[in-house]
């Protein structure tokens, strides 16, 4: 019987396969379309049907929108999650999720529990007085003091108030990814 020399210490154990070297260059047109979708999905914390549906509407609305990235990421950010993080009521954007999806906001005098429901300008953004005693709360006043908000919001620090005053823009959110690919690949 002849056995065959190998550098491998464990002789019992099975050989490994070199593994194949990973081709280079540069991505194709679908994984660079895909990366920024994923980019910004995962910046908003959407799920990829809640994306989708976004858009699709933006898309459905070309003829009559003069700038579909902009309407796209206006509205995105006018839920009311997006806009609970903004005025610095939470600390993440999961985090306003679940402060929305508790009951803990109020629009304009109503309860509202639902994190994609859709600011209009002059909604009123409130936080329940039966919530503001609770721990979450604790500091807030002391960061509210530090906090900037976006133009198109505004924030009453005193009264932990806050209320859509504008229209969110594209050039002030910045968004991490290139918006003309990710209608790109909805499009396919």
């Amino acid at each position: 019987m002849q056995t065959v020399k190998t550098d491998n210490p464990n002789p019992s154990a099975p050989q490994m396969m070199p593994q194949r070297k990973r081709r280079g260059g540069t991505p194709s047109e679908y994984k660079k379309s895909l990366q920024e979708k994923q980019i910004l999905k995962r910046w908003y914390g959407l799920s990829e049907r809640q994306f989708k549906k976004y858009v699709k509407e933006t898309l459905s609305r070309m003829g009559k929108v003069e700038d579909v990235a902009n309407e796209l990421i206006r509205r995105i950010e006018k839920r009311l999650d997006n806009a609970v993080f903004r005025l610095g009521f939470a600390l993440s954007r999961p985090h306003a999720r679940q402060l929305v999806a508790h009951g803990i906001f109020l629009v304009n005098g109503k309860p509202v529990n639902i994190p994609s429901f859709e600011l209009k300008t002059g909604d009123i953004i409130t936080i329940k007085e039966s919530k503001k005693s609770k721990p979450v709360f604790k500091d807030l006043a002391d960061s509210l003091k530090r906090k900037d908000v976006p133009s198109w919001l505004s924030l009453n620090k005193d009264k932990f108030e806050g209320k859509t005053i504008g229209e969110p823009s594209l050039p002030e959110v910045s968004p991490p990814a290139e918006i003309s690919l990710i209608f790109e690949f909805y499009s396919r």
